[in-house]
């Protein structure tokens, strides 16, 4: 792209996925200075002219979650006292996106904060992927442009070949996202109940559909701690699959979950790279991550010049 108006930024919560979008289009990761002070305050300043600028801020905000937070929100001010024309958050992983609704008394509805102080900050609009609730696109007033990877995993499995499969929801939430799957790779599906029992901590009641003599592939947005997987992937080999695949848009994987999936008998965990991996990750060898910089190239470069994005969808 040949537009010295058009600039990507990137904050530390995963310039590698940054650098690979800036090759995907063609231009250069935008020059700022981004560090902290003595006292751990974040400390920015954007290095090059953006008067005027379509300006994107690719920023994950995972762990550790309130720094990317705040990064991107000084970021964005930064970007809009400098008398940037437009300012696009590009939140690959949004935070707090699991805390969409009260569902205890006396509790924060914590997404759509989030999305108050993104709009507080100057951001124009936002470009998202997988969100945990699709709703959340309605706590922002201003365009938010929400992306899918169920393309870029379905081909990936699409080419794997495995024999019967049977696609698999971990819970009633996930059933459109599995769904969406199930129809693209000519696969029955099947739902897991669980119930929660506590923070973190769920329990599989029993499986709707069959599995026996199949490979199961459970689908999710996120693997957090890893417990609902391994759960699920032990209630699946219960009922008779002979192998579990897992796939997901976010592997956040924190606290016990790299354990827990080395020593599960999961055969493989497929993610993108929405988020950076740790290095207990990476070396476990069961992850294989996609990368997703091809399609946010895409989304951008719509967005830059405000053609559809819809074709993404597909």
């Amino acid at each position: 792209m040949n537009d010295e108006r058009f600039k990507i930024f990137s904050g530390t919560a995963n310039p590698a996925l940054a650098e690979s979008i800036c090759r995907h289009l063609d231009v250069p990761l935008g020059k700022s200075v981004l560090g902290r002070f003595s006292d751990g305050e974040i400390y920015f300043q954007v290095s090059e002219n953006v008067r005027g600028a379509d300006v994107f801020v690719v920023q994950p905000c995972h762990a550790p979650v309130d720094n990317h937070l705040l990064e991107l929100l000084l970021m964005i001010d930064a970007f809009k006292r400098a008398s940037a024309w437009r300012i696009t958050a590009v939140l690959p992983y949004y935070c707090y996106a699991r805390q969409d609704r009260k569902d205890k008394p006396r509790v924060p509805i914590s997404a759509k904060l989030v999305a108050d102080l993104l709009e507080t900050a100057g951001a124009s609009r936002a470009l998202t992927l997988d969100l945990h609730a699709p709703q959340i696109q309605g706590y922002f007033d201003v365009p938010v442009d929400h992306l899918y990877a169920s393309p870029v995993l379905v081909e990936y499995f699409k080419h794997k070949n495995l024999p019967n499969v049977t696609v698999v929801s971990p819970d009633a939430g996930g059933v459109e996202r599995a769904r969406f799957f199930a129809k693209k790779m000519d696969a029955p599906l099947a739902i897991v109940d669980k119930r929660r029992v506590d923070v973190d901590v769920s329990e599989v009641m029993h499986l709707i559909g069959d599995v026996r003599g199949r490979t199961a592939l459970i689908v999710d947005d996120i693997i957090d701690t890893a417990g609902t997987l391994v759960k699920t992937a032990e209630a699946l080999l219960k009922e008779g699959a002979l192998d579990v695949y897992a796939a997901c848009t976010h592997p956040v994987l924190s606290g016990p979950a790299v354990e827990r999936i080395a020593k599960s008998k999961i055969k493989e965990v497929v993610a993108t790279d929405s988020v950076p991996l740790s290095k207990a990750a990476a070396e476990m060898g069961k992850m294989k991550i996609l990368s997703i910089a091809d399609l946010l190239s895409r989304g951008i470069r719509s967005i830059h010049e405000e053609t559809s994005i819809s074709e993404l969808f597909i």
